[in-house]
Parts: C-alpha cells; sequence; structure tokens
C-alpha cells in the first residue's frame, strides 16, 4: 500500500514519516522533500470573482488531492503493474460530510482508475477562497470545454441553441491556447474559466494520470457555485461522444484500452450521487451520449464555424509524446480520422505523425491499429454484442439497446476508414 497525505503546509511534520508521499496544498511549503498541488488555484478563483461554499471547495480541495495521488504513486511498482492500493489522507475545511461518503468515494475512484483507495479526511484545511467584488456572469450554464472536438461541438450547439454557457477548462499543454480561442470564438472570452491543477511531485511521476479527470469535473462544479441560485442546480454539460464514453475493450485483453473511464456513464453517475449527497448545486448531462463522433460531427448545428475550428482540436492520446501532434493511429486519433470521414468533412488536421495506416503498423511504438481491425471484423462476423457483453450491465434494457448501437455505429465508422487507408 501505498500512503499520500495531502495537507495545508503548516501542519506537515518537521520529520516525514518513511514511505509516504507528502503534498502542501494550494501553497508551497518551501521544502525540497515536499511535493505541492494546486498552487496558484485559489488566488486563480479570487480572482476570476467566485466565492464557492465550503463543500464545493472541499470537493476541489479533494479532487486536487486525488489527482496528486494518482501522479505520485507508480503503477509499476504494484503487484500486477498496474492496480495501486492508495492510502490517502486529505485535509479539508469541514472534513465530516466527506468521511461519511468514503465508500461512495471510494467505489467512485476504484471505477475510475482502477486502483483500490483507502480515504481519510482531516481538519485543517484550506479555506475557501473569497472576494470583494463576486462576479456575476452572464451565462445559464456550464459546459466543458477541453479543445477537443467533442467539446467544441457542444459549445458550437448550445451557443447556436441561445444558451450561454461558462465555459471551464482544465489547462493542459497543447490544448490551452486552443481553449481561449474557441470561448473568443463563441463570444464567450468573459465565460471562460481556465485553471489548472499545478501538481508538481519531488521524484518521477506515474504517466497513466486516470484520476486527473476529476480536478476538471471539481472546476466545473466551481463554475456551477457562481450561478447558482436559490438552490436550483446549475446544468453542467459533458460533451463526449458515447462511443469513446463507454470506454469497450477491443478485446479480452485490452479492458479500459479505448480511453479513460472520464465520462463514462457509472462513472458519472457514481460523481452526481456525491455531489448530490455534499449538496453541490450542479446536474451532470451528457450530450451526446448515444452519438458516436462522426455523427455529432455531421449534426453539429453550425458546420460553417465547425469547418473553420476544428483543426485546430486536440484527440490524440500521445499528443505530447509525438511533440504536440496527432500520432494517427492510437484509438483516439482513428475515431477522429473515421469522423471526419463520415461527416463527410475535410479532415483539416495539421499533421498525423502516421498519415498512412497500412504502413503504420509496421512501426515500432504504442499502436491500436490491430486491435481496432480485430474489433471491427469481430463486429462484422459476430455482432456487437460478442464485444459488450458484460459491458453494459449498468444500462437500462432501453439504454442498453441504444449504447450497443453506438458502439456498432462507431465500430462501422473505424470500418470505413480502415478500408479507405487500405488496412482492410
Amino acid at each position: 500500500m501505498s500512503k499520500v497525505v495531502c495537507t495545508s503546509p503548516d501542519l506537515i511534520p518537521k520529520h516525514l514519516s518513511e514511505g509516504v508521499e507528502y503534498f502542501a496544498m494550494f501553497k508551497s511549503s518551501g521544502r525540497k522533500d515536499v511535493s505541492t498541488v494546486g498552487t496558484g488555484v485559489l488566488r486563480d478563483v479570487e480572482i476570476a470573482g467566485i466565492c464557492p461554499d465550503v463543500r464545493t471547495w472541499d470537493f476541489t480541495t479533494f479532487a486536487l488531492a486525488v489527482s496528486a495521488a494518482d501522479l505520485a504513486v507508480p503503477r509499476a511498482s504494484s503487484a500486477d503493474g498496474w492496480t495501486r492500493v492508495i492510502e490517502l489522507s486529505v485535509a479539508l475545511v469541514e472534513p465530516e460530510p466527506f468521511t461519511q461518503l468514503v465508500p461512495a468515494l471510494q467505489e467512485m475512484l476504484r471505477f475510475l482508475t482502477g486502483d483500490f483507495w483507502h480515504l481519510s479526511f482531516e481538519a485543517g484545511g484550506t479555506p475557501a477562497p473569497t472576494s470583494t467584488a463576486p462576479k456575476s456572469f452572464d451565462a445559464d450554464c456550464v459546459s466543458l470545454l477541453s479543445g477537443g472536438v467533442d467539446s467544441l461541438v457542444g459549445a458550437i450547439d448550445l451557443t447556436h441553441q441561445g444558451r450561454r454557457p461558462l465555459f471551464v477548462s482544465q489547462m493542459a499543454k497543447g490544448d490551452s491556447d486552443t481553449q481561449v480561442r474557441y470561448a473568443k470564438k463563441l463570444g464567450a472570452a468573459d465565460r471562460h474559466l481556465q485553471w489548472n491543477h499545478n501538481i508538481r511531485v519531488v521524484h518521477s511521476t506515474e504517466r497513466s494520470t486516470r484520476g486527473r479527470s476529476i480536478v476538471f469535473f471539481a472546476f466545473a462544479a466551481l463554475g456551477a457555485s457562481a450561478l447558482a441560485v436559490k438552490h436550483q442546480p446549475v446544468t453542467v454539460f459533458v460533451p463526449e461522444n458515447g462511443f469513446i464514453s463507454l470506454n469497450i475493450p477491443l478485446n479480452a485483453g485490452r479492458a479500459g484500452s479505448l480511453s479513460t473511464k472520464t465520462t463514462h456513464p457509472v462513472f458519472l453517475e457514481r460523481l452526481q450521487r456525491v455531489w448530490t449527497a455534499l449538496g453541490l448545486q450542479a446536474e451532470l448531462v451528457r450530450l451526446y451520449a448515444f452519438k458516436t463522433k462522426g455523427e455529432l460531427m455531421a449534426e453539429c448545428l453550425d458546420q460553417t464555424m465547425l469547418t473553420g475550428l476544428i483543426g485546430e482540436s486536440t484527440s490524440c492520446g500521445r499528443f505530447g509524446y509525438y511533440n504536440y501532434t496527432h500520432c494517427g493511429r492510437c484509438v483516439p486519433c482513428l475515431v477522429r480520422r473515421a469522423s471526419f470521414l463520415k461527416a463527410g468533412l475535410p479532415d483539416t488536421t495539421e499533421k498525423y505523425h502516421f498519415a498512412k495506416l497500412a504502413a503504420a503498423g509496421r512501426k515500432k511504438g504504442a499502436n491500436d491499429i490491430g486491435a481496432v481491425a480485430a474489433a471491427v471484423l469481430r463486429n462484422e462476423l459476430l455482432g456487437v454484442r460478442r464485444l459488450t457483453s458484460g459491458q453494459l450491465s449498468f444500462a437500462s434494457p432501453a439504454d442498453r439497446a441504444q449504447y450497443e448501437g453506438v458502439v456498432a455505429r462507431g465500430l462501422t465508422e473505424l470500418g470505413a476508414l480502415l478500408r479507405q487507408e487500405k488496412v482492410l
């Protein structure tokens, strides 16, 4: 078991316990042997004019601590090389409501990261930011804006429908400038919150970062807290296509292979339960739960704006590894390329490192072409239920049929791409 402690700088002991990773929250401790998380977040939220309630702020603190622990504990040292057992202690302003929710929180994180979490909460957390001039946003909902295709389409569709979203972004190298440009193009420069988790680990870090996404939702909850009126829940739109959200394994040996479980229906349902139990005034809504990426692109309500902006979007799961260029052959890249084909739009992506898929399979490095091709053929020969068996037990019969449909259509889109590229 790996132990991580995230607490206020003044509560970090002079002599650190052996084998424990300590994080100073929101402010550096000034010590080289102590990691940091959330430095600058307190100031950034104050500058934005947001004064969150204590529970929303404590959830943000918790989310940052989860992401810090996720980075600090290497998977390679676990028994199976992947599944970790993480003991995480977090200092909050009001720990009792979170202590009562420990089983639910552990269950939620188990699904999100694939690890076993043992949570405890202590007093002494950093107080919520305050502002002498709270900002009033001319917005009626919150929408996640990542810099990817789906969040762009969601932003365009909501704006076209007359909604005024408060866009919330989690800063990421290679995407941050794009997020700003998208908000400006949509006339929402004054309705855009863009924050960073600012995690610094004093030693080498784990690269899988399955828990990073919870910070994105915490930032969305902060945004929602600025819009909440008379205890009416604020809608938080999650624009992600259903094919990627479901994260159906491509084969028996590739569980969780498509992407993280950031927007999986089970994770979002568990997150919503936690928010509701804490009294957070935010309601998660999945815009494209039963749409493929190709379908949501084809049905975008402003095709002119979409075609003018989509080339700047980011989809690649290995974007940083290839010097902030799309690799072209990971699952997200393949889905992206297939979606342009499905939507009948020119692929204006600046570059794919592996542009020709028929030859890309022979190049070294991580490669999803073969697994995707096998899944496409299996779907065609045996039907989608051979792929989704056991993966949709969470859904009602009606929803299960729709989820099966989105998986089947997503694989059909991928099959069209692979045939065009002479892979199949």
